[in-house]
């Protein structure tokens, strides 16, 4: 479903939008620089017996000096962090060398062009058209930008032109003008395409995000999932072995469940539940990884606690969901849970054996239940209550 334009979600995008139009910029436009100077260079030495000569040398070192300084731009938003790199912070910064630069590229050619000689201006003219020709590919990012530039090589020129009496002149202006109106609707197309399809890029990551955060959440609690928590589950497992880390996990049951939807109904056991995720969700840590496995079964992960640590926190958490008292047509209802505690020991294979473990002490029927594994025990585990 597409952003409504209204909504933060599409601020945002715009911001992303706006940011992606900058990176491509920088990367499209590097080599404009060397091509600035190149044909400069180029129309130079075409026109050192036909234009005035004089102009070469301030030209060309004029043009070195503005294309340094916008290397050196270019060099400090590459070496700077990503998150630095914003339109805000470097727009302005590249506008202003653009804008030098064009103009310095449309001036100094206008300057070099000879009043005298056709050639010369039909030269200049071709060069300068290159010249705004070339930044459509390079400044395609920003329409502004690109137009910009265009009219700072192309309007010193064409200007002249038009003033001039001579039929020949008059014809190369008209043409001049004739491809700035080109210029002008496809860069408009342009952006707008390049817009467009940014724009749906971002929209497609959030959409992908969203779809793929639904897949790995339990809908009603809003605890992972048991595909999630498996796999959070094993990443935190081969941390914790790889770092010679304690890990605990713990099992929770909610008590008689069946028999709160079969007495109070579907919804109010969907209440118990949210309940329940809730109150472990605000006493946990935000370390530990928490998950419903499915029914009235929670599990969770404790990495970096030892055994005693374990048990403070379950019984933390039974003391917290005892406290839950939801309403159910003008009744009382109180929930309490079962909690299973298992620590992996060298006996423990991986984290689904763990929870296993842990699983194995609930049924154990006592109001709290644990389970402790030992490297020194014969048997993977011992229980206890």
């Amino acid at each position: 479903m597409p952003l409504s334009p209204e909504s933060p979600a599409s601020d945002s995008v715009a911001l992303q939008v706006r940011t992606d139009r900058l990176q491509l910029l920088f990367r499209q436009s590097f080599l404009a620089t060397f091509g600035s100077v190149g044909g400069a260079t180029v129309l130079s030495w075409l026109q050192h017996d036909l234009g005035n000569h004089a102009v070469i040398a301030p030209w060309l070192i004029a043009l070195c000096l503005a294309g340094m300084v916008r290397l050196s731009l270019f060099w400090a938003y590459h070496r700077s962090a990503p998150h630095n790199r914003t339109p805000a912070r470097w727009e302005g910064v590249y506008w202003v060398t653009l804008v030098v630069t064009s103009a310095i590229w449309g001036i100094g050619a206008f300057l070099l062009m000879s009043r005298d000689s056709l050639l010369s201006q039909v030269m200049t003219l071709f060069f300068a058209i290159g010249m705004a020709g070339s930044a459509i590919s390079a400044y395609s990012a920003y329409r502004s930008m690109t137009l910009a530039a265009v009219a700072l090589v192309l309007l010193p020129t064409t200007l002249w032109l038009f003033t001039e009496p001579g039929t020949e002149q008059r014809l190369l202006a008209v043409t001049t003008l004739a491809f700035s109106i080109f210029v002008m609707r496809a860069t408009r197309e342009l952006s707008d395409a390049l817009g467009s399809l940014l724009w749906l890029r971002r929209e497609l990551e959030i959409q992908h995000r969203i779809a793929s955060n639904a897949a790995r959440t339990d809908e009603l609690t809003g605890l992972n999932n048991l595909r999630a928590f498996k796999e959070q589950a094993d990443a935190m497992f081969s941390y914790t072995r790889r770092h010679g880390l304690p890990l605990c996990a713990l099992m929770l049951d909610i008590d008689h469940f069946k028999q709160i939807n079969d007495t109070h109904g579907h919804a109010t056991g969907d209440r118990v539940l949210h309940a329940v995720a809730k109150r472990l969700k605000a006493t946990l840590r935000e370390a530990d990884l928490c998950g419903r496995l499915g029914g009235e079964e929670f599990a969770v992960l404790l990495a970096g606690t030892e055994w005693h640590e374990a048990l403070a926190i379950a019984e933390k958490l039974r003391l917290a969901v005892q406290a839950i008292v939801p309403p159910i047509n003008d009744s009382r209802l109180n929930v309490t849970i079962s909690i299973g505690v298992a620590e992996a020991g060298a006996a423990c294979s991986d984290a689904t054996t763990l929870v296993s473990q842990a699983d194995a002490a609930m049924s154990t029927q006592s109001p709290m239940a644990v389970i402790r594994c030992t490297a020194a025990s014969p048997e993977p585990c011992r229980s206890s209550s």
